[in-house]
């Protein structure tokens, strides 16, 4: 399917898109019921549980799902949404259908219905969200060694960086020190997957400081 885009200009903020998507995943057919479960919307895309019902009780057979102990089968959604001049417009994909976007939380997962086939695109898809979940949240002064050498736009290359940041008017920008020449880059999250946390800024702390903040642990 490809973009809808809504002229009348309806959708103005967050509150109005995820009401909007809220009654796009609620509708219902002579023999079936479709309701929201929970909605997340990461950056400009918004993620989606909804879950099917027969309407008569009998359970609901699909050819992608393990139908839930209470019959239903509850399925993702990802919306992809923009504003053109002033316009909101969205295109969803079911999670079956390949979707690129791939950074659904873990708790809207936890809300989706078994898949019967290991290798469809929604396992895959489901997957990338757990990697994408998976990569820490480094903080300042954290020493990292990337999985991969990262080509920078010289030509150069790095792999083991110390997370710092730096200013922009009021604003705290993140970026990481190379360890070789002392410069600074920005790096994706998607960069940090596979990383290795090779010395914590906790752990450099002064030995006072890090044995009270050990003791916060236990």
């Amino acid at each position: 399917m490809g973009w809808l885009f809504y002229t009348d200009r309806r959708i103005k903020s967050y509150a109005d898109e995820k009401a909007e998507i809220t009654r796009l995943c609620t509708f219902e057919t002579d023999i079936r019921k479709t309701e929201l479960l929970k909605a997340c919307k990461v950056g400009s895309t918004w993620y989606a549980a909804a879950r099917v019902t027969n309407l008569h009780g009998s359970p609901v057979e699909d050819a992608t799902y393990v139908t839930d102990p209470d019959g239903s089968v509850t399925f993702g959604a990802v919306f992809l949404t923009r504003y053109d001049d002033g316009c909101w417009g969205y295109k969803d994909m079911e999670e079956s259908a390949g979707p690129v976007e791939s950074r659904a939380p873990l708790s809207l997962l936890a809300l989706l219905s078994e898949l019967k086939n290991p290798e469809s695109y929604a396992h895959a898809w489901r997957q990338r969200c757990r990697d994408w979940a998976s990569i820490p949240d480094y903080q300042e002064g954290d020493r990292i060694k990337l999985a991969a050498p990262v080509t920078l736009t010289d030509g150069s290359t790095c792999q083991i960086v110390t997370v710092t940041h730096y200013s922009r008017g009021r604003q705290k920008r993140r970026c990481y020190r190379i360890e070789e020449t002392g410069a600074l880059v920005r790096l994706s999250k998607a960069t940090l997957a596979g990383s290795e946390l090779l010395s914590s800024a906790k752990g450099a702390a002064s030995p006072v400081l890090a044995e009270f903040l050990a003791g916060q642990e236990d």
